[in-house]
């Protein structure tokens, strides 16, 4: 649909007006530390966020119950009392245009070794036109824009033609529950936008590995270490089987597994010992230890074949006689998460792609992500045509995350043009 260019124009200075209090409420968002468990507040603030658009305000139960024989679920880590997703919908007076989701995660990853970062990273702090602090890329920036395109259509005298849906989820970075229940709460939409972060670059998400989770225990046999040859080292045994991953790793990026959509990326598939706990004493032999490991899945494999893969690495371990008896438990908590290609050809992104052109003279790089998004859900089990792409993020899970704010604002007018051009539009 063909935007007015005298509204286009009124819609892009709109996004220009609304620039500070875009870059306030990033800084806010950032100061919520909104870790696993801990999403709460964060959502509370998202959901003021969403009412002060003047729209009726849900919140979304992720309930294991309901969601366990979807083949999108995850198990789950920890309970979901007291951290319900957040829905908004805006209604038109009469539904003329395409309906339009934009979603965005709230979740973020633990900050790691605070002491490393440059400031504290949940004090967000602006330096050379970037904003500093954990969650500010990934993806705090992204529910901006998504709430800030649609205010800047308000403040130009307009709104959606169709239903538009604000949803803000949890787990995006462990098990995507959160989107999956939110998905099947509302109704289904013409198309979804995630404006998550790309890679040092404005990005438009191409295709994802999947993900797995699985956790190792192994119980040894505690001794003093002058007789240590008597025990049983479980934090060795642990290690052992560790290591047998990385030949599964080598094999699962063999060229001839790589699929099209990653062809030219080094090492797509990727192997990570996340956690290790365990241990008593340095001077006993230790008893327990427990390893996270998050396997890669490559498209024309699935989260169920890779499953079945680790329990073999892992039972083959266990028989090793270098592990000496060790007993070892594998289970399963986190991502089982398949992969997927997103259509690039789709309407959605091409209106994406062509919106981001107009206001920055720029393109989106493509970007084939070793990561995963939610974005899998719409395109794997609803055949919703989906965009993801977002601003440049830097550093993101690492040490001294950080997102370019002109990149954000950028991001901002992309989705506010491709809006109003999807939904069409109405007089406010």
């Amino acid at each position: 649909m063909t935007i007015d260019p005298g509204a286009k124009r009124a819609i892009l200075d709109a996004v220009g007006a609304l620039e500070g209090e875009a870059e306030a409420m990033l800084a806010g968002l950032v100061r919520f530390p909104s870790t696993l468990g801990n999403e709460g507040p964060c959502l509370d603030h998202v959901a003021e966020l969403f009412a002060g658009l003047g729209l009726p305000v849900d919140r979304v139960a992720t309930q294991p119950s309901k969601l366990a024989s979807h083949p999108g679920y995850s198990p789950p880590l920890l309970s979901y009392e007291g951290r319900d997703n957040v829905a908004a919908v805006h209604r038109p007076r009469a539904a003329t245009g395409r309906s339009l989701a934009l979603q965005a995660h709230v979740d973020v990853v633990p900050e790691g070794a605070a002491e490393l970062w440059t400031a504290p990273p949940f004090e967000p702090v602006v330096r050379d036109g970037r904003m500093y602090g954990r969650g500010a890329g990934d993806m705090k920036a992204g529910l901006v824009s998504n709430i800030m395109a649609f205010k800047a259509l308000r403040e130009a005298g307009l709104a959606p033609a169709a239903p538009v849906q604000f949803q803000a989820v949890i787990e995006e970075e462990c098990t995507g529950n959160g989107a999956l229940a939110t998905m099947l709460a509302l109704p289904r939409t013409d198309a979804v936008i995630i404006p998550e972060p790309g890679p040092g670059v404005p990005a438009l998400y191409t295709a994802e590995v999947g993900v797995v989770w699985a956790w190792v225990t192994v119980m040894g046999k505690p001794a003093h270490v002058r007789e240590m040859q008597a025990g049983v080292n479980a934090i060795e045994a642990a290690m052992a089987i560790a290591a047998r991953f990385k030949n599964y790793e080598n094999e699962m990026n063999r060229a001839e597994r790589v699929h099209a959509s990653f062809r030219g990326v080094n090492h797509p598939v990727n192997v990570n010992l996340g956690t290790v706990e365990g241990g008593e004493w340095n001077s006993s032999v230790p008893s327990r230890a427990r390893i996270g490991l998050r396997v890669g899945v490559m498209m024309g494999y699935s989260a169920a074949e890779t499953k079945r893969d680790i329990e073999r690495i892992v039972a083959e371990s266990a028989a090793d006689p270098a592990l000496k008896g060790a007993k070892v438990h594998l289970s399963w908590g986190g991502f089982m998460a398949d992969p997927c290609v997103f259509d690039t050809d789709a309407e959605i992104v091409r209106l994406a792609r062509e919106s981001y052109a107009e206001v920055t003279g720029g393109a989106l790089r493509d970007y084939p992500a070793t990561g995963l998004t939610d974005g899998r859900f719409f395109t794997l089990y609803q055949d919703t045509p989906v965009a993801v792409f977002g601003p440049d993020a830097d550093a993101i899970h690492g040490i001294d995350e950080s997102v370019g704010l002109a990149s954000m604002h950028a991001i901002t007018r992309t989705i506010a043009l491709t809006l109003a051009a999807w939904c069409g539009t109405e007089p406010a």
